[in-house]
């Protein structure tokens, strides 16, 4: 008989969240995340996001369960047959973005994106980019409120809101999408091989200040920011067989809501 997995249970501040973390700690007990087989997430997808960030350089896999407003890389919340769900589970692995910002002061900081890191305007004037694809110059001139680089992952958020394509997960490429661009005013962006090196420089970061933000992490005042997938960094999602991650996905750009 296969011994049930040790879980680390880690849940979202929200009470639904708390309540569901005491239940089911009480029907499995807890471990550390450091010494689990499997961390199981309680909450939404911001949450997911937070325990990625937090405890993904552990490397163990993540189920989560929908106990938030937004839950794509959840699943469907229920507290019992968890031990029966976990072993018949698919994983998702997924690559995260690394984005290394120049601000205006002279300051380095790097970054890691689960979902996308995005440049946005600080203020009521447009920003003012060039973009590199691999230290080559391909648009010189890009007024827009902003841009951003999509994993496949977060292809799905806030890269499809703004008009961007969804991208099949282990399809090896990632999205370049403009944000309200004025100038060129038709440029829609474009799907690049996830192995590109996107850079973006800030043509007037004086008169038009920009930020940088990885998932939730901003970076005011850059000058210049480059952007690629992770060589040495993967993190492992686990979704029930009935509504995986790639079946969510395909079934986001059938639907008209």
């Amino acid at each position: 008989m296969t011994a049930p997995p040790r879980i680390a249970f880690v849940a979202s501040p929200a009470d639904d969240a708390q309540d569901a973390l005491a239940q089911l700690v009480g029907a499995h007990g807890q471990h550390e995340p450091g010494e689990a087989d499997v961390l199981v997430a309680l909450g939404g997808d911001g949450f997911m996001l937070q325990t990625l960030h937090r405890h993904g350089s552990l490397g163990k896999p993540v189920y989560g369960m929908k106990l938030g407003t937004v839950g794509f890389l959840m699943n469907h919340q229920r507290c019992e047959g968890l031990i029966e769900r976990l072993h018949a589970a698919e994983p998702a692995v997924l690559r995260p973005l690394e984005m290394v910002a120049q601000t205006e002061s002279g300051a380095t900081v790097g970054s890691l994106a689960y979902n996308e890191v995005s440049l946005l305007r600080q203020t009521r004037q447009a920003a003012h980019l060039s973009i590199d694809l691999n230290g080559q110059t391909r648009l010189e001139e890009l007024i827009c409120d902003g841009v951003l680089v999509a994993t496949p992952a977060g292809s799905t958020a806030y890269n499809f809101s703004a008009h961007g394509p969804i991208l099949p997960l282990g399809g090896n490429v990632m999205a370049l999408t403009p944000i309200a661009a004025f100038r060129p005013r038709r440029w829609r962006g474009a799907v690049l091989k996830a192995d590109t090196e996107v850079g973006f420089r800030v043509l007037d970061p004086y008169k038009r200040p920009v930020s940088a933000t990885a998932d939730s992490h901003e970076v005011r005042d850059v000058v210049e920011v480059k952007i690629r997938e992770s060589h040495d960094r993967t993190v492992t999602l686990l979704f029930d067989p009935e509504h995986n991650l790639e079946e969510r996905m395909l079934a986001e750009q059938f639907t008209s809501g």
